[in-house]
């Protein structure tokens, strides 16, 4: 299967040369350098996989995943500014499944491109009979990639998904951030305890807007996190 790559960034002399980058390795591109272009056709259309440069005119990439997630779930990769660490926190909060910094090797690109789309194909092709998961009010089917609580639908990107998989997978059980890491990223990725906390603190309040009371995911400090099934 060929996977298609949304790339959006006002330059374009970053688009023409990552384009030929990706397409070199056998992946469609859809590039745009106008972002609200970008907002209007992946919001009718998503792509297997979006790479957003943050420091754009008019949209920017925050604005763009947080105007894209009220529609879809694909999977996003940011470009960052080398020193820009708030925006690598906002983009991880509103659902972004990796970033990467400018400069960067286009070889690299490919690899986090590449280890993301295999995420979400593991989720995809999971057997759902066998791996569906009901705890208490949580539902989870990987084949679907669907997760429900008390029967109402809960978007979830890709690496939320498996983050709240491998807690609810054994409930009680206390969870490190490597652990999450591990269970969450392929191990060409690097990513930080900070990383991990963003994905909980969204998963948290995206179960809370269908529960107000929502409070399964426990955090041990210090330590990590676990799923508990409510009595």
């Amino acid at each position: 299967m060929t996977h298609t790559v949304a790339l959006v960034d006002d330059d374009r002399n970053i688009i023409a040369s990552v384009a030929m980058a990706l397409e070199a390795e056998g992946l469609n591109v859809r590039p745009f350098s106008d972002p609200t272009v970008a907002l209007s056709s992946l919001t009718t259309e998503p792509a297997d996989l979006a790479v957003l440069d943050i420091k754009m005119p008019r949209i920017d990439g925050i604005e763009l995943l947080q105007r894209l997630r009220k529609s879809t779930d694909m999977p996003v990769i940011f470009l960052t500014s080398k020193d820009d660490e708030v925006d690598e926190v906002l983009g991880l909060k509103l659902g972004a499944d990796d970033y990467i910094k400018k400069p960067f090797s286009q070889r690299l690109l490919v690899e986090r491109i590449r280890a993301v789309l295999r995420r979400a194909e593991g989720l995809a092709g999971a057997e759902g009979a066998e791996r569906a998961l009901q705890r208490g009010k949580l539902s989870m089917d990987p084949a679907r990639h669907s997760c429900t609580w008390s029967g109402a639908d809960v978007d979830l990107t890709v690496t939320e998904f498996l983050i709240l998989e491998a807690l609810a997978n054994r409930p009680g059980i206390v969870k490190s951030r490597d652990q999450l890491m591990d269970a969450a990223y392929d191990d060409q990725i690097y990513v930080d305890d900070r990383t991990i906390d963003s994905h909980i603190k969204r998963l948290r309040k995206k179960f809370r807007t269908v529960d107000s009371e929502f409070a399964n995911i426990e955090t041990l400090y210090g330590i990590g996190y676990k799923y508990v099934v409510e009595t």
